[in-house]
């Protein structure tokens, strides 16, 4: 007689887990436009014979918690996947919204950011549902707002929500645990010029070059803190967004310069540190000019659709029951022993367990990856690994919650 296991792995069908990768992959899914993505996964998590509940995270904003209820007495498990995508960057090729498969590669719109490991999470836990009844319950959350530094996982945490262990299936590839990671936070830095008539412009302030100063500044900052071993590119802070002439709203109007500031820190960076270091430099700046004025927004005020969470350092131990169950089936099944820890670069972003295991859930990152064309943007997720993904999370499911 078949193993639950076993039963849980004989269902997951290729085919089908390329099915569903195609149809969530045509659903655009930008941050902060999620909602139609989250609405077909509720209808199909309603079919598959899950509970699952659209979760409102900003006023018509939604995203989709499922769950397998088990008979009771088992651990829980939750799957987490962001269904927010990045943009589509110049030079794709293809049409990123059909989906392509060429050989072992899956091209299309966020396939590999991340509705890869979505399908694969989802249809794990579509197997564990035929297969049998398990004791503890399974949780497969397809949340908003991970490029915003987690909104949906931070609103579903405030909700209640909690598991026994989990998995985020993040694009890290088959051959690696990821259990370690930097800490990410992002802040604004409003530069307050005055604006004038050009032919009063001595009367001015020019915004624009008070905030190359601003910027000049920002590249001296120095983060107090002590680097770590394992994360030896760390800190590190990135101007990644300027905005001009728009004032305090964005408008079309006002005379200031909005600067978008990108920080990285190691466990030994808080993020009242890492503010009180930025703000020490640029008030270095402004007592060297009179009329160089700023103003810090931390955090990020959410209708401007930026990362407006923390992501505080992740460092899971090894020994956690969930890296070690994840490891013996990925060997069972992958047919190698995957690496453990911090792996570079994919530890210098940050991601959904910061917030999970700051609720005391063990977790840690596992998913399939992809690559890029040479020479172009069009982006790809091996099929195979997407499919070995599904089974390595079907038999976690059976070793947890059966």
């Amino acid at each position: 007689m078949a193993t639950l296991k076993e039963a849980i792995l004989k269902q997951i069908v290729p085919d089908e887990v390329v099915s569903l990768t195609k149809d969530i992959v045509r659903i655009p899914s930008y941050t902060a436009d999620e909602t139609e993505v989250a609405r077909f996964l509720h209808a199909y998590f309603q079919k598959q014979g899950f509970e699952s509940e659209l979760q409102e995270v900003d006023p018509g904003r939604f995203q989709t918690i499922a769950r397998l209820r088990g008979t009771g007495g088992g651990k829980s498990l939750m799957l987490n996947g962001h269904i927010d995508i990045d943009p589509i960057p110049s030079g794709w090729v293809r049409d990123p919204w059909t989906p392509t498969i060429e050989g072992d590669r899956f091209y299309g719109a966020g396939v590999y950011n991340m509705k890869g490991g979505v399908a694969a999470m989802i249809m794990g836990a579509v197997a564990a549902r035929r297969a049998g009844r398990l004791q503890g319950d399974v949780i497969v959350a397809c949340v908003d707002g991970e490029l915003q530094g987690g909104v949906g996982t931070v609103h579903m945490l405030k909700k209640g929500m909690r598991a026994d262990m989990a998995v985020v299936p993040e694009p890290y590839s088959t051959k690696h645990i990821i259990t370690k990671h930097t800490g990410v936070m992002e802040l604004a830095v409003h530069v307050l010029g005055r604006s004038v008539h050009i032919s009063r412009m001595e009367q001015g302030i020019n915004a624009i070059a008070k905030a190359a100063r601003v910027v000049q500044a920002l590249e001296t900052v120095k983060l107090t803190g002590q680097p770590d071993p394992d994360l030896p590119g760390l800190p590190r802070l990135n101007v990644g967004t300027i905005v001009g002439g728009r004032g305090r709203e964005l408008e079309l109007r006002g005379a200031n310069i909005v600067i978008i500031l990108d920080i990285r820190f190691p466990a030994s960076v808080t993020p009242d540190s890492a503010l009180a270091d930025v703000r020490r430099a640029l008030d270095g700046a402004a007592a060297a000019d009179k009329d160089l004025k700023y103003e810090i927004e931390f955090p990020i005020r959410p209708e401007r659709r930026q990362f407006r969470e923390v992501m505080l350092p992740l460092s899971v131990p090894a020994s956690e029951p969930i890296v070690q169950i994840l490891k013996a089936n990925v060997i069972a099944i992958v047919g190698e022993e995957p690496t453990v820890g911090a792996h570079s670069p994919q530890s210098y972003a940050g991601n959904d367990t910061s917030h999970l295991w700051g609720a005391g859930i063990p977790c840690c990152l596992y998913g399939p990856a992809g690559g890029y064309d040479e020479g172009r943007s069009d982006r790809w997720t091996s099929i195979e690994q997407i499919v070995a993904c599904a089974r390595v999370f079907g038999a976690t499911i059976a070793d947890i919650c059966a």
